[in-house]
């Protein structure tokens, strides 16, 4: 029997969660993506909360007429914005089983020209 594309991911997912972990320092920068739109949090998972959360519904960058692509680099600046006005600088990136291209690779390098560090 075939493994569907959920299944997959989340088999990835966990294989990932074993090794990466968030503390206050360096929380984990976990995102997102849907058919539509994308979105980022920053979470500590010593506390298990979650610190910030951005995502492309936001009125800032939803009202920018721009590809889905482009969308995610502004998710990335964004979420690195509001962390270094927080004092964090360091983030272990978590990509949440989706494949490390595309709007996901596009929000990461969107967070480090924003001033992240991972």
């Amino acid at each position: 029997m075939a493994v569907s594309k959920q299944d997959r991911r989340t088999k990835i997912k966990l294989k990932l969660r074993k090794k990466i972990k968030g503390s206050s320092l360096s929380p984990r920068l976990s995102v997102y993506r849907s058919n539509s739109e994308i979105y980022a949090q920053l979470i500590d998972d010593k506390v298990g909360k979650t610190l910030l959360a951005v995502g492309s519904v936001d009125k800032s960058i939803s009202s920018v007429k721009v590809t889905k692509i482009e969308k995610a680099k502004l998710v990335g600046k964004l979420i690195a914005e509001k962390a270094i006005s927080t004092g964090i600088t360091n983030v272990v990136f978590d990509r949440n089983g989706f494949l490390y291209h595309g709007r996901i690779k596009s929000l990461a390098e969107g967070a480090r020209e924003g001033g992240l560090k991972f």
